[in-house]
């Protein structure tokens, strides 16, 4: 298995790719995510892509009513939608949506600890800016805690959710353990993979 600071950097590349690609490689892309995503983190997906419908729906609205073009409503162009803005906003829906079949997959294959082990990791150099990646790793622990919480919650609509999420944070008193992983050559292999991928997606 790949160092969680290792996948999560990919999940990064990746995500930098898509903004890069072209039409006919994000339907490609799109297509085997979303295989992967059904076959490994399906479940995942649907919590990611329930809690964002109203995000990808504001995205297409704005992009489909605010990008000059040739209307679609020929006898109301005025409160027409225009085929480029459509079009400009399905792109983006694309990419948005490949981002989180790849983000389905990196938190079915990561478990918290793993997760905050690669945050941990990666916020290394942060110690030459004297910041302590400490308090950071905790502040994740906590942010995702609640995360997740307000994910799995039964509370029917936005409005409880929302009042989950406001109501005051009772935390107990612990210690944070992150699991040990040592960065290995594959880690190099996949990572040089990913910087020539997204160099040949972006040249």
């Amino acid at each position: 298995m790949l160092h969680p600071a290792a996948q999560i950097l990919l999940w990064i590349i990746l995500t930098l790719a898509l903004q890069l690609a072209k039409p006919a490689l994000l339907l490609g892309l799109g297509t085997v995510l979303l295989l992967l995503a059904m076959w490994a983190a399906a479940d995942r997906l649907r919590q990611l892509l329930r809690r964002t419908r109203w995000i990808m729906l504001t995205l297409l609205v704005i992009y489909a009513w605010t990008t000059p073009g040739i209307p679609l409503l020929e006898n109301l162009p005025a409160f027409s939608p225009t085929l480029e803005g459509v079009q400009d906003g399905a792109l983006q829906l694309g990419r948005l949506f490949c981002a989180l079949a790849a983000l389905a997959i990196l938190l079915t294959r990561l478990d918290t600890p793993q997760l905050i082990s690669g945050v941990y990791w990666l916020c290394w150099p942060l110690r030459f800016l004297g910041l302590a990646r400490d308090r950071l790793a905790v502040r994740l622990a906590l942010t995702l805690h609640y995360a997740e919480s307000a994910m799995f919650s039964r509370k029917a609509g936005w409005r409880g959710s929302l009042e989950e999420m406001l109501a005051p944070a009772t935390v107990a008193p612990g210690v944070i353990e992150l699991p040990h992983h040592r960065v290995g050559a594959r880690d190099g292999v996949a990572l040089g993979a990913g910087v020539l991928f997204l160099l040949w997606v972006w040249l």
